[in-house]
């Protein structure tokens, strides 16, 4: 009689899992804040967060090596963070002019203020979510984590000019949008 081979039910994880640990560490509070940052909510940030991780786990062996490992899952995270909020199509939408403002101001606003800026908040996400997800991280990566047009060129492998070129036009788009959504003339 022949033994029988036990055979997994899921493939080898291509990264072990000490590595994956060390990864985690390292990063995790980076990836929470990419994806905080997208989705407004600490427990969608969460699951993006274990998202990220989980497709690292199950990332093909045979895939490209990951050169800059923290550029990688912050890309991860936005992205993840992005389909997330796609997934979620029933958002409004609202103007741009009018963000920047409302989302600097204090906590401790006016409830019509606050009310506003969440609705804000909400259709910015939204608007970011129908975006492509490249100029969507240009643009989360430039106006909610601060960064610099020569460090997002870095990050996404491409040039200051483009990224300066990138940021301007969706600005402009979504300001279009947002006097569309406000019941204005685009």
């Amino acid at each position: 009689m022949k033994a029988l081979m036990a055979v997994p039910l899921e493939p080898a994880p291509s990264v072990p899992a000490a590595e994956l640990e060390r990864i985690f560490r390292e990063n995790h509070a980076l990836v929470f804040r990419a994806a905080y940052r997208i989705t407004g909510n600490v427990d969608d940030a969460e699951d993006v967060l274990q998202t990220v991780f989980l497709r690292m786990l199950k990332r093909d062996s045979s895939a490209e090596a990951i050169g800059n490992m923290a550029s990688f899952l912050h890309r991860a995270a936005v992205n993840a963070a992005l389909d997330l909020m796609r997934s979620r199509q029933n958002i409004r939408n609202i103007p741009l002019d009018e963000l920047e403002p409302v989302l600097a101001e204090p906590a401790h606003r006016s409830p019509d203020r606050e009310q506003t800026s969440g609705e804000i908040r909400e259709w910015l996400r939204g608007a970011l979510a129908r975006l492509n997800p490249r100029i969507a991280s240009m643009f989360a990566m430039r106006f909610f984590e601060g960064k610099e047009n020569p460090e997002i060129a870095r990050l996404m492998n491409t040039t200051p000019g483009t990224v300066a070129v990138t940021i301007s036009r969706t600005r402009d788009r979504l300001e279009k949008e947002f006097r569309v959504y406000m019941g204005g003339v685009a």
